[in-house]
């Protein structure tokens, strides 16, 4: 059986002499030293001022929200992980749907301007695939209407664009570290900004909102433990070797299924993609669902990633037609990729799915 991703495992004594220290010193959770170590380390990586290791990556997408006083609307993405939408409607707030581009998968950057109302209070773009946004446009927007931007960059950890991390950009940009990414801690998260005021929001709300015996502000509790941060301590070691063996499995995928009818996702040469997502687009749905059912009679198994669009899921009330973003979702379907995949199981995975085409 091959499963459309399989969580990567650092080398076990490297992990366990973490965790060694942890049964030494019995410090578990509360901000302790392999919390603070992780996060020196990911801000040095991604060369970014502030960054906060969350207990996931969806409460980050909440804090942001609340460190910016976002209460009405915010325009968002109908193409995104469902987390992206359920944190909008969890803080009482009205998503505002900008259809897609259909060559990224990001965010229409030209629907943005008609969209904005009087109750407009952010901008929620995700990074699809680890494809960057239309940064500078999204940009002057934010700029014009002083309006802030949120990017949710749960698939961009490792990705450069223009030579800078793509977790840079923003008033806040949120990242998941779930077991499935290319950078993981098994469950975690972070948010990172470049703004002082908002890190020191940010750093309250993540730990109830005080310090000690000092109560600031209503926050919450987005702590991760240090079993957590050993782990992605040991990850991000190991993350140059992660994202070479995607580059070539992906490489691979490519140089086979080029010449089929599959639309494969292209990478502008201003960024340097991590790799994270194999999605291949098909025809139409019936063709997707045909090719999907073969290759799991042979035991492959992919995902529709994402699928529905979020502006069609039945509790969003205010509806809104996203053509672009609902015919994508019925066409896309990620393909196996992870650290353990081998090129043989690549070429059988093509084969497969060019046999059923």
């Amino acid at each position: 059986m091959i499963n459309v991703t399989k969580t990567y495992l650092p080398d076990f004594e490297k992990y366990t002499t973490l965790i060694k220290k942890i049964y030494a010193t019995g410090w578990v959770t509360n901000n302790g030293a392999l919390v603070r170590e992780l996060e020196e380390n990911l801000k040095k990586y991604l060369d970014v001022k502030h960054l906060f290791f969350c207990s996931n990556g969806t409460i980050t997408l909440q804090i942001a929200l609340k460190a910016l006083n976002i209460t009405k609307e915010i325009i968002t993405t109908p193409f995104s992980y469902v987390a992206t939408l359920n944190a909008i409607l969890w803080e009482n707030c009205t998503p505002i749907f900008a259809d897609i581009n259909a060559k990224d998968f990001c965010i229409d950057a030209t629907q943005i301007e008609n969209l904005i109302t009087p109750n407009t209070q952010a901008i929620l773009a995700t990074h699809v695939y680890g494809l960057p946004c239309n940064i500078e446009a999204i940009d002057a927007i934010s700029k014009k209407y002083n309006i802030p931007i949120i990017y949710d960059a749960a698939h961009a950890f490792g990705t450069l664009y223009n030579n800078q991390s793509l977790l840079s950009y923003g008033d806040i940009a949120s990242c998941s570290f779930h077991a499935t990414k290319v950078f993981h801690s098994i469950e975690g998260g972070c948010l990172i900004t470049n703004n002082d005021a908002l890190a020191n929001k940010i750093y309250l709300m993540r730990q109830f909102g005080h310090i000690n015996d000092d109560y600031f502000i209503a926050g919450i509790n987005a702590k991760n433990s240090e079993l957590h941060a050993a782990m992605g301590i040991c990850v991000l070691n190991d993350l140059e070797k992660i994202i070479h063996k995607r580059t070539v499995l992906t490489t691979l995928y490519s140089n086979i299924l080029k010449n089929t009818s599959l639309q494969i996702l292209q990478y502008p040469i201003s960024i340097k993609p991590n790799y994270g997502y194999y999605p291949v687009v098909f025809k139409n749905e019936p063709q997707l669902l045909q090719v999907r059912k073969k290759l799991e009679g042979k035991g492959i198994y992919t995902r529709r990633y994402f699928h529905p669009s979020l502006n069609t899921l039945p509790f969003v009330h205010n509806l809104q037609h996203c053509p672009v973003s609902e015919d994508l979702a019925s066409r896309v379907l990620c393909l196996p990729l992870f650290y353990e995949l081998t090129e043989n199981e690549v070429y059988m995975i093509c084969n497969s799915i060019i046999e059923a085409l």
